[in-house]
């Protein structure tokens, strides 16, 4: 094992058997310091106080930032919306995709910015460790040789943002988009 997917989001937890506690997916995430987490830091399906639990523990060497967006994602304020196979009707509010009636998320709208906005803003890290996490870390898990830093070599692939980490230019293979 060495990657969990969306820790927190539908991984378990310590549960019982027989009176016995057994680790779940979380902890044992925890336990071994070579898994890396993929976390949805949007603020709404991890708060920055779980954030920084993550981080303290994982660091910016094993955590990785993840949209998780569904195909709604960026937008805002949408009543009665349903997935691509026109199942599960859900609504987007508070800055996340919601079932109906409310009682769970249905997804993400994060848009890259978000994450990177959410860590350093709200939870705190230093931008060069939330830009680590969501180029770096992600490009090393999906060996991606070519991408995730500015070396020579390397995809001229390249987002600019302003100090409130909102999107001034975005560059791919060198060409502005």
């Amino acid at each position: 094992m060495k990657l969990i997917t969306h820790l927190y989001s539908c991984t378990s937890t310590i549960t019982r058997k027989d009176g016995f506690r057994i680790l779940g997916v979380i902890e044992t995430s925890y336990l071994y310091d070579d898994i890396d987490v993929e976390t949805i830091a949007d603020g709404c399906h991890l708060p920055p106080d779980l954030l920084k639990l993550i981080y303290k523990i994982k660091t910016d060497e094993h955590m990785c930032l993840v949209t998780d967006a569904i195909r709604h994602g960026g937008m805002s304020d949408i009543e009665n919306a349903t997935c691509e196979n026109g199942n599960m009707p859900y609504k987007i509010e508070d800055g996340v995709a919601k079932l109906i009636d409310g009682s769970a998320f249905a997804g993400s709208i994060a848009t890259t910015d978000v994450l990177v906005r959410t860590c350093t803003k709200r939870a705190g890290f230093a931008l060069e460790s939330a830009v680590k996490m969501i180029t770096e870390v992600p490009a090393r898990i999906m060996k991606l040789d070519t991408k995730g830093s500015l070396k020579v070599g390397y995809d001229a692939d390249i987002v600019i943002f302003d100090d409130d980490i909102n999107v001034i230019k975005t560059i791919v293979s060198g060409n502005v988009i």
